[in-house]
């Protein structure tokens, strides 16, 4: 592992620590040429099916893409870093179960979508109005009122 400040190739591990599933390593590293401190993280390469995107183009997973799109959607939400990485990783876990060579994207955005609402409404709101590519103010209006209505269905019926 090279420092990214000088790219000295020797350091050493200060504390590594288990992801809470055990997917992956985090280690905070020490360059022993300047000192500096970094994170590094270790996890399991596998390989992943290919995307199908809705024209029928085929991407290749991208982990950053999805990572990406739900930090786009919990920007400015009280939604930790560690419970995004945390829910990326349980998307990534389902696809890989699967055993398929490609999955539609509909299912992956399907699959986000579950995971913000159960990690914050408004991120789910945010990303069902981009990924739904809702046209006018009653669509998004009907997923709320959709959402509002299974908040309370879970709550025995009463009042939100």
């Amino acid at each position: 592992m090279r420092c990214p400040f000088c790219q000295h190739g020797d350091d050493r591990v200060v504390d590594s620590r288990e992801s809470g599933d055990g997917s992956v390593i985090r280690r905070r590293r020490e360059c022993l040429a300047c000192a500096r401190r970094y994170t590094t993280y270790e996890r399991v390469d596998v390989i992943m099916p290919l995307v199908v995107k809705k024209d029928g183009r085929r991407e290749a997973w991208d982990r950053e893409k999805l990572l990406a799109g739900f930090q786009k959607a919990c920007e400015k939400r009280p939604v930790s870093a560690d419970a995004i990485d945390d829910s990326v990783a349980a998307i990534e876990r389902a696809v890989q179960d699967r055993g398929v060579r490609e999955i539609a994207s509909a299912n992956v955005g399907e699959q986000v979508m579950e995971s913000l609402k159960r990690l914050d409404e408004v991120a789910y709101v945010r990303f069902a109005s981009v990924y739904r590519s809702f046209r006018d103010i009653s669509e998004f209006q009907k997923t709320v009122e959709s959402l509002v209505s299974e908040r309370r269905k879970e709550r025995g019926g009463g009042q939100p």
